[in-house]
Formats: C-alpha cells, sequence, structure tokens
C-alpha cells in the first residue's frame, strides 16, 4: 500500500510540475514582445497570483479590472496628441467656411502652419480648436469623420496611418488580461467619442469600456430622427485627479491594475494601489529615441517626473521601451 501511495504521489506531483511548466509556458507565450526581465516578470506574477484560486491573493473575476491610458501607454503621443492632429486637419478642411480665421488665433496658426503660435495661445486655443471642430455635429456625424480621418491620416514624421502606431507589448498584455479573466478599460485624457470610434477594432476594448473627455450633449430631433449633437461646451476633463473619479463614476470599482505613462496618469496609479490585496501599477516610460522618442521630464507632451520619482518607492513598475520591448509596433504593420 505504501508503494501505491508513493507512486500516486509522484504521479501528482508530476503533474503539477507539469501544469506549472504550461502555466509559465503560457505566459511566455502570451507577452512574446517583451524581454525576460523584471518588468515582464512582475506582470507575469500579478496575474498568476490573482488568479490562483487556492492562492491567499486570489481575485473573483467580477473584481479584475484594469484601467489603461491612452496617449503614450497604448499608441504614440509624440510631436503632437494624435487628437489635436485630426483638429488641425479639421480646421484645414473647415476654413474655407470661416474667413474669420485667418487673422483669429490659434486658427490662424493652424492655417499658417505655424505651431508655435497655436501652442503660445495655452490650454485656452487648444479648447478653441476642439470646440470648432468637434461641436455641432450628431455622433454619428462625428463618428463618421473620425473614421474617414483615421483611414486616411499619417503620422508627420513616422509615416504611418495612427492606428499602426500602437505599441504591440500594450496589446499583449490587454489580450493576456482578457484571456485571465480581466474586464479591461481606456481612461484617457483624449476625447471620449473619438476614440471609441477605433478602440474595438485596435484594442479589443468595446465602446462601453472607453472613458474619456468630453463635450456638452443634447438630445434632438432633425428631420424626424432623434439624434444626439455635441455642443461646443467642456464636459468633463477625464485627467489627473479626474481618472479615479470617472472610474469610479462609470465603473464603480477600485481597479486592481492600471498602466500609464505620464503625470497626468499618478492619481489613477495612485488610486488603483490603494485599494487591498495585490495590486499592480505599470508606467511605460519612452526612453528609446532610437525606434521612438525619448522623453519624460520637462516634456510638454506626456510629461514624466513625479512618476519616476516615487513610482518605484511606491512598488509601481517602471516599463523600459528601449530594454523591456523587443519590438514597438505590430509587426505586420512595420
Amino acid at each position: 500500500m505504501n508503494m501505491i501511495r508513493l507512486a500516486k504521489s509522484l504521479v501528482f506531483l508530476a503533474l503539477l510540475v507539469s501544469v506549472s511548466a504550461g502555466a509559465s509556458a503560457a505566459a511566455a507565450d502570451a507577452l512574446p514582445s517583451w524581454n525576460d526581465a523584471a518588468a515582464r516578470a512582475r506582470i507575469v506574477a500579478f496575474v498568476q497570483t490573482v488568479t490562483d484560486p487556492r492562492g491567499q491573493g486570489y481575485v473573483a473575476p467580477a473584481e479584475r479590472i484594469a484601467v489603461f491610458d491612452n496617449d503614450g501607454t497604448l499608441w504614440s503621443e509624440q510631436p503632437a496628441y494624435f487628437q489635436l492632429a485630426f483638429a488641425i486637419d479639421r480646421v484645414r478642411a473647415l476654413a474655407p467656411k470661416h474667413p474669420e480665421w485667418r487673422t483669429k488665433q490659434p486658427f490662424q496658426g493652424v492655417l499658417e502652419g505655424d505651431l508655435k503660435a497655436v501652442a503660445a495661445t495655452g490650454e485656452r486655443g487648444l479648447l478653441e480648436l476642439v470646440m470648432a471642430t468637434h461641436a455641432n455635429l450628431t455622433t454619428e456625424e462625428f463618428a463618421a469623420v473620425v473614421r474617414d480621418w483615421v483611414a486616411t491620416a499619417r503620422h508627420p514624421t513616422l509615416k504611418r496611418p495612427y492606428t499602426e502606431l500602437v505599441y504591440q507589448p500594450m496589446l499583449e498584455v490587454l489580450s493576456y488580461l482578457r484571456a485571465n479573466g480581466f474586464k479591461t478599460y481606456i481612461v484617457s485624457g483624449g476625447g471620449v467619442e473619438f476614440m471609441r470610434v477605433f478602440a474595438e477594432q485596435v484594442y479589443g476594448v468595446p465602446p462601453e469600456q472607453v472613458i474619456g473627455s468630453s463635450i456638452a450633449t443634447e438630445y434632438e430631433v432633425r428631420n424626424g430622427k432623434p439624434v444626439i449633437v455635441r455642443q461646443p461646451k467642456v464636459d468633463f476633463i477625464d485627467d489627473k485627479a479626474g481618472k479615479p473619479v470617472a472610474i469610479n463614476k462609470f465603473i464603480g470599482r477600485r481597479p486592481i491594475a492600471a498602466f500609464g505613462n505620464s503625470d497626468g496618469d499618478f492619481q489613477m496609479l495612485e488610486w488603483t494601489t490603494g485599494g487591498s490585496g495585490p495590486r499592480l501599477a505599470v508606467i511605460v516610460h519612452h526612453d528609446d529615441a532610437g525606434r521612438e522618442f525619448a522623453y519624460d521630464r520637462g516634456s510638454h507632451i506626456g510629461k514624466l517626473e513625479r512618476g519616476l520619482d516615487e513610482g518605484p518607492r511606491r512598488g509601481w513598475t517602471i516599463v523600459s521601451m528601449k530594454d523591456d520591448w523587443k519590438t514597438l509596433y505590430p509587426a505586420a504593420q512595420r
């Protein structure tokens, strides 16, 4: 009988080792664009911890919420936010109907190609651009305009469609989390209806799981058809402290994982890791000038200072694009 029990124990141990090896292999297969380094290991370890029903760190599927910033975290953001490029193209397209723009900033700067003049108008000027180019359309009309722009616009220096400038390693993280019972949300300072046009196709994130900045909308009946019309008025800015507020409002659960790249994401990561149980906070550090752009402190786009200083001592993971990612963009689109 002792020999039989020993044999059964050995078989069980072999099965356990096999399952463990299989899980490790599956994790490696799930994140093939990541180098085998500390950042990837922490992501994998976290997922294994929260999905192991026998462990103390197990998290029920309903609580497996992961949130992702968009600009600079899921796709590139330099030399200007891609939605700003969209607004600039819209100004040029609409200019014939607005002769007053030729002598009024920031529109004059856009039409003359003087982006320094546009930047000099600050947040007020940028809001003027957004209001003038994003409002007075129905939601369906706006989505059609964005869809047409995404299909034809190209990045000024990388010469690729903007939707091809998504990070392959982050696409793998999204898929890996969803395969392990996570619900993935985008929580971005970008316009919510701008991102919803492409988020499902590009990221696999459905429109109801996209949270972003918004302008006011109103219900109308036009030509006998009920529509939602976008108004020239800001409704909500989803940035900095606004991110956890929006998560609480629209999701109703504190995430257990958060991914960002700038100090605009700091409060979202802070709130996520402030909960009990296993938590994961990841900052994508743009330090790869050879393949993309290198920037952090002092950058006018995607400034990362507080996150670099405080992240490590808070237990947050800093991902080096240069050292941790084998490739940046999807191979078929390079």
